[in-house]
């Protein structure tokens, strides 16, 4: 038990953060589990010690309650090695109907909650686990590199995430032996799939059944989106933690390698198509 490693885990009471508990407790490791309801996990609760898994209620949107998750956890366990942050939230809509308040609030979770927590992980990291740092895997989508119609807010969030999480890596000292790993899955049968808060279109938009967002709306509520099996995925994941390979940005499944390949070469072509206007544009 004294070699096994400490996972720091957001989102844990369903989908990929519980799967990611109960696959880190199968493997031996120590698991501090946090999530906005802890009785939706209370079953892991009376099945392992405390000292092998501690549940905390924790809503990532505020600053003060990641904090005081990060202090009770390196308290119980005197050290965090893998933060796994992975609560997220997510909207169908089209971007021109969203309601403010939406918009707003997956930011805050989506965001801003994963501000607060990659803080707190480079703190305890550089602070705590001197000399041995430590692996903040960040959970982002195939939609933090492209967009994808009816999820504009929701790519919005993810490009920004993925934006802070890669200038950070940017900035990090190399004595610090932290690594970060941004996760970017395609589709996968998950309640954030399954389960979306899918909104009603303007009339504008309801009038062409055949546009790109109700064609979305209709697969998603028809369950013919989601392809990949979660199970697989976290164990790739965990597998992935144990690698000492430089690896920041991670696509998982078939479709998010295709997305990104198809990005890669939109960019390239954009690049070449700027070519003729950027020139003779110095001083």
């Amino acid at each position: 038990m004294a070699s096994s490693r400490i996972w720091f885990i957001t989102g844990s009471s369903s989908g990929l953060g519980r799967q990611m508990v109960e696959t880190a407790l199968v493997n031996g490791e120590r698991v501090v589990a946090t999530l906005r309801t802890p009785e939706a996990i209370s079953d892991l609760g009376a099945k392992y010690t405390e000292d092998q898994l501690l549940i905390l209620k924790l809503d990532v949107s505020k600053r003060d309650e990641v904090a005081s998750a990060f202090d009770t956890a390196k308290e119980a366990f005197g050290r965090i090695d893998i933060v796994f942050s992975n609560a997220g939230t997510g909207i169908m809509d089209e971007v021109e109907s969203t309601p403010e308040e939406l918009a707003r609030w997956q930011f805050e979770v989506n965001f801003w909650g994963g501000w607060y927590v990659t803080v707190e992980a480079m703190k305890c990291f550089r602070e705590t686990n001197i000399p041995i740092g430590g692996k903040l895997m960040h959970m982002s989508s195939m939609y933090g590199v492209d967009t994808c119609p009816g999820g504009g807010w929701y790519c919005a969030t993810k490009f920004a995430a993925e934006a802070m999480v890669e200038s950070l890596s940017k900035e990090l000292d190399p004595a610090w032996n932290i690594k970060i790993v941004v996760l970017c899955p395609g589709y996968f049968k998950t309640p954030m799939n399954t389960n979306a808060h899918i909104r009603e279109p303007l009339p504008a938009y309801a009038s062409n059944p055949q546009l790109p967002t109700n064609l979305g709306r209709k697969a998603l509520r028809e369950g013919q989106v989601p392809t990949g099996d979660p199970v697989k995925l976290i164990n790739r994941i965990f597998e992935l933690s144990k690698t000492d390979e430089h690896l920041l940005h991670v696509p998982l499944g078939v479709d998010a390698v295709g997305l990104f390949e198809g990005k890669a070469k939109t960019l390239s072509c954009a690049a070449v198509g700027g070519v003729k206007w950027s020139e003779d544009l110095t001083f």
